[in-house]
């Protein structure tokens, strides 16, 4: 079952929320449906799951790789 809720926006960003909900191919309501379920759902993965692939490795022939390494490593 669906409740009517009133939300107060800045006037800047209801435009660029619409646009975006329909970018998605959603409506703004959906779009702030599925926003509030993803912050409330809380996500039981292990750390190292939730961030693989997320970074890159470093590029050793990068000068600040170097310059970190002589000093950190």
């Amino acid at each position: 079952m669906k409740a009517k809720v009133t939300l107060t926006l800045d006037e800047d960003l209801l435009p660029k929320a619409k646009r975006y909900a329909r970018s998605q191919n959603m409506s703004l309501s959906e779009l702030v449906e599925n926003s509030l379920r993803k912050a409330t759902t809380k996500d039981r993965r292990a750390f190292s799951i939730r961030w693989r692939g997320k970074f890159r490795p470093a590029d050793r022939k990068d000068e600040r790789y170097r310059q970190l390494s002589k000093k950190y490593l």
